[in-house]
């Protein structure tokens, strides 16, 4: 995959329900690759497979009709929530684009990925600016949940969380993906992070990959 100017080539396989990390300076195209197997950003050449489609050819609906089953989740947990929306709001709102059932039963599948991802009931009805950093991020994690994807990219997802509540968002990803069976492209620039969930790495470096190999090898 050629994604822009900011990535070279790449190639790379995630098999289903493991992780790989991606990992490199900033600037060197970790986000641009994973917002391109997403189709955020086009690939300008090569093939992205989901499932053995090629995502890169999907157009207009045939692509919205994919786009629940995969997820992205950005680093910096205030500006991926409205301020305006209550968290229930937050949560049931990819539902309520894709029109998915009624609006009480989307209602109960936010409050259950709120009780999944370790949030009180009480915290429906509050606004972003009533949480911490680590709360608000389980619930841009609960919000993707709702739509039962099957690959998440993860940016940076903990990088912006304080040191002392990171491992309790690791560990959360780790039971999710035990649970329901989740593919991860994980991108960060922390060895340590790594350690935590990776079974692979991927090192890249000015637009390309220089290594793939275990955690422990790094």
């Amino acid at each position: 995959m050629v994604a822009s100017d900011a990535v070279v080539t790449v190639s790379l396989e995630v098999a289903a329900g493991r992780t790989l990390a991606l990992v490199g300076e900033s600037g060197c195209g970790k986000t641009t690759v994973g917002k391109s197997i997403l189709q955020l950003i086009r690939p300008t050449a090569g093939e992205v497979l989901f499932d053995g489609v090629d995502l890169s050819k999907l157009r207009g609906e045939a692509l919205r009709k994919r786009r629940r089953e995969f997820q992205i989740i950005f680093q910096d947990p205030n500006a991926a929530l409205n301020p305006r929306m209550t968290i229930l709001a937050s949560v049931r709102e990819p539902l309520d684009i894709a029109g998915e059932g009624t609006k009480a039963e989307r209602t109960q599948r936010a409050m259950e990925m709120l009780d999944r991802v370790g949030l009180s009931a009480d915290m429906a009805a509050r606004y972003p600016h009533e949480l911490s950093g680590g709360q608000k991020q389980r619930v841009n994690i609960a919000r993707v949940l709702t739509v039962r994807p099957k690959v998440i990219v993860c940016d940076e997802v903990v990088a912006a969380l304080d040191v002392s509540i990171r491992a309790g968002v690791l560990n959360l990803f780790v039971d999710l993906q035990r649970e329901y069976g989740l593919t991860y492209l994980f991108i960060t620039h922390d060895l340590g992070v790594v350690s935590h969930i990776a079974a692979r790495v991927a090192v890249m470096y000015l637009g390309r990959f220089m290594e793939l190999a275990a955690p422990d090898v790094l």
